[in-house]
């Protein structure tokens, strides 16, 4: 929590001034939004026409005032004289003025981190509470003041804003940011920043407020280049989809892993996902190992002068003289570009002009001087072009990898000291398709797939990537996040205790390496805000087995929350179904967990009871991916679909069934850990069966 606070009655007129000061932000918004509807797209020609009407209208959307929330959440006096209201957007007044300023601004910054110790020129800190668009309290902490006592040190409002109950999607934090999370929002464009976040310390709010905080320090290049956020499944990207709109932030794209490498339209190498694979072919096509082999592959089909050339030979006839430029010349060039690092069909694109060099050095040998025109002559005549297509022959990513998994003598070839005969009997496909056409793709492949596209043809890199739950990719899974990233920096979030996949990492130091950031900065977040201490007190009884090396979170609520233990004789299932109808006279949101294998039963128990409740894993598509919306008040959630989400108050039924469902106890017990925290006021326990030893 903050420096210390205290809110304080308004007997002074504070509150009432204060909401005066709200009013004239709101006409003054108003104003901005009339002002740039009224102006006129004038930008010479139709194109520019177009692109500047579409300027104004995102203009005129960002000024839209939202009267269920305030302009600013929180105020700054300073030594000068100073006075900041702090928001979510800049307002200014006719004059040009501030009315409010933006939270991402740099003068903000105080709001955030001073401190009695280090106050800069902040002289008071002021916090507002809002209910429906209105003030309705004020906290002031005098930074100059002598510290007061303990039992002024929580901020009343901060808490009632970190507690309030939650319904629907995520929502920004920017009025309960902890300068821990500030500096990391603030941290230089250029540093990819890794964040090990224990559950409830922000660290989805902090990349995501991280987003619109480098999209306002660094719009153009930013916005020209793209921001990309990546999340675990369609069912969080959906919770946390009204975040960076609430913020002003719009154009941000976000996507799946399986959405970058699938999405139809997207580029070469983009396929649809038809089919599901045993977990351990999964993980083997996973492995960084294969990206050698991808490699390999693509490689492979340059072809040997000696073997695809007339006489061994490149032979260019001009005038009544043929020029010949032996096969071990040309061999040399395939072999220098190849050494270059640079992708297939750039090297491809490169080969006309190098075999034209070839040639003019053997005129300038004859004792001729011929300049760049008669090279750029000789790199588009057609004896270049065939020769090209015979050495380097135009390839498609989805052959190259249908051949690599149906050709047993091709994937030897390829995978030679990379794999073992094993290894490769598990990728060749047991009745291989046709063609590439007719062959049904995995996610797994489809990852590959987008491997040997970048191979072919380099991958468009943006500005900046923003990716969550990153303990759970495959290595080749961050490799494809990596090339999206290859020229910008990323924000990488997860916590190795939440790791959930087969593949799942080890260490933070693995998945930087393997999204091409060996020199990302690692920060580690454990104090929660979100989970209460009796709930993350019981979760973190796990760690000592499933992730030894991180410390126990500590919770800094002045709220314990609430932990019931509900040991049954006989049916849990409805004992669960009877607690989640009893949290319904209470406000919130309601998670009810339970093992996939479990969740049918569970479904129909609640119909059953008469609780309405909308169920996760309703829709999905053949890539295992969520499509259904997220409920606004009780949800039933299959374990292997709660990474992510929060509720008020979660029932958890039988941890055991929770820890079998997976395929190794290690894995179980932290996909239980992810279930035990993902509340916000209270968790229920429900079992039949005994516990897990450390929860007993």
């Amino acid at each position: 929590m903050p420096a210390p606070a205290r809110e304080t009655p308004d007997d002074t007129g504070v509150l009432a001034a204060e909401q005066r000061h709200l009013d004239r932000a709101r006409a003054e918004l108003t104003r901005m939004r009339e002002h740039a509807l009224s102006l006129t797209a004038d930008g010479g020609d139709p194109v520019a026409d177009a692109a500047l009407a579409a300027a104004l209208h995102r203009r005129a959307a960002s000024l839209v005032d939202d009267p269920s929330t305030a302009l600013f959440f929180g105020r700054t006096d300073h030594d000068s004289g100073e006075v900041l209201h702090i928001g979510r957007r800049h307002v200014t007044d006719a004059a040009g003025d501030p009315v409010v300023v933006d939270w991402r601004a740099d003068v903000s910054r105080g709001f955030y981190r001073a401190s009695r110790a280090e106050r800069g020129d902040v002289r008071l800190r002021r916090r507002f509470g809002v209910e429906h668009g209105r003030l309705t309290a004020h906290e002031d902490e005098h930074l100059t003041d002598p510290a007061p006592g303990e039992d002024e040190r929580a901020s009343r409002i901060l808490a009632r804003e970190i507690e309030r109950p939650r319904s629907g999607p995520m929502r920004d934090i920017v009025a309960t940011i902890q300068p821990e999370q500030d500096a990391l929002v603030r941290a230089d464009a250029s540093t990819t920043v890794c964040v090990q976040g224990a559950p409830g310390t922000g660290k989805t709010a902090v990349g995501l407020h991280r987003a619109a905080w480098l999209l306002y320090a660094h719009r153009e290049r930013l916005t020209r280049q793209g921001v990309l956020v990546v999340g675990p499944n369609r069912a969080f990207l959906q919770h946390i989809g009204a975040v960076l709109p609430a913020l002003g932030e719009v154009r941000v794209e976000q996507a799946t892993v399986t959405d970058l490498v699938t999405r139809p339209g997207g580029g070469r190498g983009e396929v649809r996902v038809r089919a599901a694979e045993p977990t351990g072919v999964a993980a083997l096509k996973g492995d960084a190992r294969l990206a050698e082999v991808v490699r390999r592959a693509v490689w492979a089909a340059v072809g040997d002068p000696a073997l695809v050339l007339d006489g061994g030979a490149f032979v260019l006839p001009r005038g009544s003289r043929r020029w010949r430029v032996p096969g071990y010349r040309v061999r040399e060039l395939l072999d220098e570009l190849a050494s270059r690092g640079v992708r297939y069909e750039a090297a491809r694109a490169l080969l006309p002009q190098r075999l034209a060099h070839a040639v003019l050095q053997l005129f300038e040998a004859a004792g001729d001087s011929p300049d760049d025109a008669v090279q750029d002559a000789v790199a588009r005549s057609a004896d270049v072009k065939r020769t090209v297509k015979r050495l380097m022959p135009a390839q498609d990513p989805a052959k190259v990898l249908h051949r690599l998994l149906s050709d047993g003598e091709f994937l030897a070839a390829c995978s030679d000291g990379v794999l073992d005969d094993a290894e490769r009997a598990l990728l060749l496909w047991e009745r291989p398709p046709r063609s590439a056409g007719s062959a049904r793709w995995t996610a797994a492949d489809a990852v590959v797939l987008g491997e040997v596209a970048d191979q072919l043809t380099r991958t468009p890199s943006r500005a900046h990537v923003v990716l969550d739950e990153a303990q759970d990719l495959s290595p080749m899974q961050l490799r494809a996040v990596g090339r999206r990233c290859s020229t910008g920096a990323a924000t990488v979030l997860g916590d190795i205790a939440q790791g959930t996949t087969p593949w799942s990492a080890r260490s933070w130091s693995e998945v930087l390496a393997h999204l091409g950031k060996p020199g990302g900065h690692l920060e580690v977040l454990d104090r929660g805000f979100r989970v209460p201490s009796a709930v993350i007190d019981y979760a973190a009884r796990l760690l000592p087995v499933i992730a030894p090396e991180l410390t126990v979170p500590r919770s800094v609520r002045p709220d314990p929350g609430r932990l019931d233990v509900l040991a049954v004789d006989g049916d849990a299932l409805a004992e669960a179904v009877a607690v989640v109808a009893g949290l319904l006279r209470e406000e919130g949101s309601i998670g009810l967990v339970v093992a996939d294998a479990a969740a049918d039963a569970a479904a129909s128990a609640l119909a059953a009871a008469g609780v309405p409740a909308t169920r996760l894993d309703a829709v999905r598509d053949a890539a295992g991916e969520q499509d259904g919306e997220l409920p606004e008040r009780v949800s039933l959630v299959p374990a292997t679909l709660v990474k992510g989400l929060e509720f008020d108050r979660v029932v958890v039924l039988e941890p055991a069934d929770v820890v079998a469902g997976e395929p190794d106890e290690r894995t179980g017990l932290r996909q239980l850990y992810v279930a035990l925290t993902r509340a916000v006021t209270a968790l229920t326990v429900v079992h039949a069966r005994p516990l897990p030893e450390r929860l007993r």
